[in-house]
């Protein structure tokens, strides 16, 4: 009798906190990062950023597996460039990763992005989803694409949505609806894909602005995903740090058929916040907090202010 083999694979999200380059876009709100501003973001900055970023990525997941991430959801990234930078920088330039990215209308110009490392990971089809919302005028509120990928590892086929939902900033309650047009949007584009393929295999990964629990997030739960992140929310974990209190805005959901544990030779293993300390504000007030690259306008030289999370997938030959 053989005896199965087993592979372990990461599945990561990032939300990068404003990776910029330095130039000024005129047709973005991206004055905030430009070498004359009172941030004072220039090409030194950026690359320590840069650098950094790439240290992280390449440690996800790899006490657990061995493994940097195959896979590599990301936010808050202003153009392709910067996530050719990434892919090149110190840490990450011999993991051969790819570059998925879209420009989308949102007004600061901030994107989602994928990485995936071609040595394991066939991109079969990539595109972008707009999303439409209003404004309280009635007017067009331009806010971050899904993105979509098609993929495949190892002969099995697999689908990533990428998200950054519209934030709080006007209030959590206030700007709920919003998130909940984004949600739909997502089933939407999850129909589609199923309506092609009815078994298809679906992961739905970003920044929700929203938390597990929030409605947003539990009609994604409704109509046919699981969300591994549930649990993992409590006083003392999270993602972010929001004035003393952690949310979990990161988080990765699977299609049931990633559960199935008899006859499923491609599943779904585990979740985490990926939180080293290392990541974390050492001392004073936010210790524990992610370690961010700005505290307002004061540069800090941090790495985010948001943990990555990741999935655990594994496959068996």
């Amino acid at each position: 009798m053989s005896i199965s083999e087993e592979r372990q694979y990461g599945f990561a999200f990032y939300n990068l906190e404003n990776l910029f380059d330095t130039e000024d876009d005129p047709n973005t709100l991206d004055d905030d990062f430009t070498e004359g501003s009172d941030r004072k973001w220039n090409e030194e900055r950026f690359r320590k950023k840069i650098k950094k970023l790439g240290s992280v990525i390449q440690q996800i997941g790899y006490e657990d597996i061995g493994f940097p991430p195959v896979i590599v959801g990301v936010a808050e990234v202003e153009n392709s460039y910067v996530l050719e930078q990434l892919v090149a920088s110190k840490f990450l330039q011999q993991k051969n990763y790819g570059v998925l990215h879209f420009n989308s209308p949102d007004e600061r110009g901030i994107d989602t992005g994928l990485l995936y490392r071609k040595d394991y990971v066939t991109v079969l089809n990539a595109q972008a989803h707009q999303v439409l919302l209003e404004n309280e005028h009635g007017q067009r509120d331009y806010t971050r694409d899904i993105l979509s990928a098609h993929l495949e590892i190892e002969g099995h086929s697999f689908y990533v949505l990428v998200n950054h939902w519209p934030s709080r900033r006007a209030g959590a309650e206030l700007t709920a609806p919003r998130r909940l047009v984004v949600a739909e949007r997502n089933l939407q584009i999850v129909e589609t894909i199923k309506s092609e393929n009815p078994q298809a295999k679906i992961i739905i990964m970003g920044d929700f602005n929203d938390d597990p629990k929030s409605e947003s997030v539990q009609h994604l739960v409704a109509n046919g995903f699981y969300n591994p992140m549930e649990l993992l929310l409590t006083h003392e974990v999270g993602s972010l740090n929001y004035r003393g209190a952690w949310n979990l805005f990161d988080q990765l959901l699977v299609s049931h058929n990633f559960m199935r544990q008899h006859d499923n030779s491609f599943r779904f293993s585990k979740a985490t916040v990926f939180n080293m300390k290392h990541l974390t504000e050492y001392e004073g007030k936010h210790k524990g907090n992610p370690f961010r690259t700005y505290v307002g306008k004061h540069y800090a030289g941090g790495f985010s202010d948001h943990f990555p999370v990741y999935g655990k997938f594994t496959i068996e030959k």
